[in-house]
């Protein structure tokens, strides 16, 4: 079964970007080299909508603005369970995989790397996180918002759990 994922627009929000990582990439050319930047950048209202962006150019504020742009263009809406998440999930992405489990009030954001940010931008208060495998921060943002789109709202999943089985059993002949 296929989510339907309805675009959020950006200009409703009021976003705050957050600078993450910066790369400086060589270029070896018969010249010598050629530098360039990239910038992981992660946009959010603090309120259930965050969004990531690596922008890349030839000097860092143009690097940091294109990021910024992507975020915003790549922006998800988090269900949240007050302030933290609603349930536990491990997702991978690459070689990166994160685990977010829900927190009780008070316990802050427990996490570190590029997972941090994401959460902060998202909104959530109280989360424990625990980063395995890879510690890039590109693919660890990336899990991040990989796992944050597939948490759940739990009333919409009772909702659609009691409306599944009518439709099986309607559905069932022997």
């Amino acid at each position: 079964m296929k989510r339907t994922i309805s675009k959020i627009d950006p200009t409703e929000l009021v976003l705050s970007d957050k600078l993450v990582y910066i790369n400086r990439v060589a270029k070896v050319v018969k010249g010598g080299k050629r530098l360039s930047f990239s910038a992981l950048v992660v946009s959010g209202d603090g309120n259930g909508h965050v969004g990531i962006g690596v922008g890349k150019a030839k000097e860092v504020p143009a690097a940091i603005s294109k990021g910024g742009a992507i975020a915003r263009k790549s922006l998800i809406k988090v269900p949240l369970a007050g302030d933290t998440i609603p349930h536990e999930i491990r997702v991978k992405f690459g070689a990166a995989k994160v685990l977010l489990k829900p927190a009780s009030p008070g316990t802050g954001i427990i996490a570190g790397g590029s997972i941090r940010p994401v959460l902060e931008a998202a909104g959530v208060k109280d989360v424990l996180t625990k980063s395995l495998g890879s510690s890039n921060h590109i693919n660890m943002a990336k899990a991040a918002m990989l796992a944050l789109s597939k948490l759940k709202d739990p009333k919409e999943e009772l909702a659609r759990r009691k409306s599944v089985p009518q439709a099986e059993e309607a559905g069932s002949g022997g």
